[in-house]
């Protein structure tokens, strides 16, 4: 269907038409831009929800204590990442659907206004030849009455006896003249005639058909443009529905991670002091004039049984309520002993060796800062590790550079990692005289139970590490310290005596049975590796390596491995073959697959 031959004669409709589509299309692009600012303000307002409940700085630790709040987190930021999905479809309907309809009304506009132009023109010819036409038969049409009204005036004369024959011969002369120009008006008449019945049929039959055409062909481009564009406006929904559906999974995921019996297992791993329950209260006999004091007689706090035995005698009650004592188990008791203890469960200025904390609190506390110091002194190590081989480097190649230079580094790092062996075995101490306290009620410590963490392996894994270049160093003994487990001071004996000193030194024969036992010790296991490296996972070698440098062991392709170090940035991975032999190998030519991966 052609609009230059079904249209012929509907040139100011088809204009209209035509200005209609460009309408319709700067109102499409007023759509897409309110849908995009839609998008953008849902993905704002979804982030500013997951930012006004995401957990504070403070909070994140707890966060990740238990399953219920962790999971919580995840679901955050699972809407995070789907509120960022409705940024990427606002951001592809802008940058492209937007801009294709943009150009797509500027090019109509443009090939319309020349359409209408050539129209227009078309029809101006028509126009001037019809006008011709006219102007040729009006006259045709005077010619022809003035050569009627000369006929009739010669007959008249011709017919008048009075008139002479000069007269006569003259009106005949006029008449010929006028009859001569009808003639050339009518031939005049028919020529323009014909010429613009050509032009007309010419107008209506190819030149006006053209011009529909091309204002028919920029239409249904038009239409075509804009079924594309709605197409492609799903597919830019459709490319983020699978990360959309991902992130939903991730919050199902999420859910399933809750577990009740974990979040109880936290709060009780979190909150046991270790101390046991009380004995029964004891039998005071007023008669008698001493009293039993049994106070932490089963390693009860002595603070608690003092507060019972402040129920009893009045003047002990009335000497702590002028201390400002009685609030709501001895919180708002003035007493310094108090404070120190309600400031050590809160966590805030504790004690080095965390002393106090309850038992079960202290022991994690030392635990956690010793794996602090284990990752620093992994870091150093493995940083010392890295100047050792540039500096072979540079002694193999010195136009790389000085390895003099590096001596200074070295030997920093060698001091650092002296400095936090040092500490982390203070830690150690403290640990192991925790340890070595008598177990409340006399009873006799189960080395296999839970509250009786063995420090040999401990002390072994993280004695003194040997270091690249330099002779092993024994490990240290932790500090010795004294059995005895002194009562905790009362009120009045703090204020008084001020400190409680719990440790005792320990004489030169128990320091000389020690290195003795460390002696002996240490040759029992020198067949030990001296670096202590521990299995962390395993690996398989993708491609052949050859070893080049000292410190690397060779790998054929497919050998499967023990990873003892990971790659601390400096592209090596420390290795165990099945023959026990360790070395370097390059991260890049192994596949690592890690023991901890498995845990999560």
């Amino acid at each position: 269907m052609s609009w230059g031959t079904e249209l012929w004669d509907q040139y100011d409709t088809i204009a209209t038409h035509t200005q209609k589509g460009i309408d319709f299309c700067e109102r499409f692009t007023h759509f897409l831009k309110d849908r995009c600012s839609i998008e953008l303000k849902y993905a704002s307002e979804l982030k500013k929800l997951v930012k006004s409940y995401q957990p504070k700085k403070k909070e994140e630790e707890e966060y990740q204590q238990y399953s219920w709040a962790a999971r919580f987190w995840d679901v955050l930021k699972e809407l995070h990442d789907l509120a960022g999905q409705h940024e990427v479809i606002a951001e592809n309907t802008q940058g492209q659907v937007m801009k294709d309809v943009q150009s797509l009304i500027s090019e109509m506009k443009q090939q319309r206004r020349k359409d209408l132009q050539d129209g227009a023109k078309v029809q101006d010819q028509l126009k001037e030849s019809l006008a011709k036409l006219d102007k040729s038969r009006k006259n045709y049409e005077k010619a022809f009455k003035m050569a009627e009204k000369a006929t009739d005036d010669y007959r008249k004369a011709d017919a008048d006896i009075n008139l002479s024959r000069a007269e006569v011969e003259k009106t005949r002369n006029q008449m010929m003249i006028k009859n001569s120009q009808c003639d050339e008006s009518k031939n005049e008449y028919a020529a323009q005639l014909q010429q613009t019945n050509q032009h007309q049929r010419d107008h209506y039959t190819q030149q006006m058909p053209s011009v529909f055409q091309q204002m028919q062909s920029m239409e249904e481009n038009r239409i075509n443009k804009i079924k594309s564009m709605v197409k492609q406006i799903a597919d830019i929904e459709r490319s983020v529905i699978p990360i959309i559906n991902t992130c939903i999974d991730g919050m199902v995921k999420a859910s399933d991670g809750i577990s009740a019996e974990e979040d109880s297992k936290a709060v009780i791993d979190k909150y046991k002091s270790g101390f046991p329950i009380p004995a029964d209260i004891p039998f005071e006999d007023l008669s008698n004039s001493s009293v039993i004091d049994t106070s932490n007689a089963n390693g009860t706090p002595k603070n608690s049984l003092d507060n019972r035995k402040g129920t009893v005698s009045d003047k002990k009650k009335n000497r702590k309520d002028k201390k400002g004592g009685g609030g709501l188990f001895g919180i708002f008791t003035s007493s310094k002993s108090a404070r120190i203890r309600i400031i050590g469960l809160l966590g805030e200025e504790s004690k080095e060796d965390f002393s106090d904390l309850p038992p079960n609190q202290q022991r994690k506390a030392l635990n956690r800062k010793i794996d602090e110091f284990k990752k620093e002194i992994a870091r150093e190590t493995a940083e010392r590790e890295g100047m050792l081989k540039m500096k072979d480097v540079y002694v193999n190649n010195p136009a790389l550079g000085d390895p003099n230079a590096l001596e200074k580094k070295i030997e920093e790092n060698a001091q650092k990692i002296d400095s936090l062996q040092a500490e982390m075995r203070k830690y150690q101490g403290y640990l192991a005289n925790m340890d070595a306290k008598p177990s409340p009620v006399g009873q006799r410590r189960n080395s296999l139970s839970d509250d009786s963490i063995s420090q040999s392996s401990t002390n072994m894994e993280m004695s003194q590490t040997s270091l690249p270049g330099q002779p092993p160093v024994a490990a240290n003994e932790p500090e010795v310290y004294t059995d005895e487990w002194p009562e905790p001071p009362s009120d009045e004996e703090f204020e008084e005596e001020g400190t409680v000193e719990i440790r005792k030194k320990p004489d030169k024969k128990a320091i000389d049975d020690e290195e003795d036992h460390v002696g002996e010790f240490e040759h029992a296991e020198g067949d030990f590796d001296e670096e202590g490296f521990p299995v962390i996972g395993t690996c398989r070698a993708l491609y052949i390596y050859e070893a080049g440098n000292e410190g690397s062991v060779a790998m054929t392709e497919g050998e499967e491995m023990f990873v003892l170090e990971q790659d601390q940035g400096d592209g090596w991975t420390r290795v165990r073959k099945h023959d026990n032999s360790e070395g370097f190998v390059p991260t890049s030519y192994i596949q690592c697959h890690f023991y901890d991966q498995d845990e999560v």
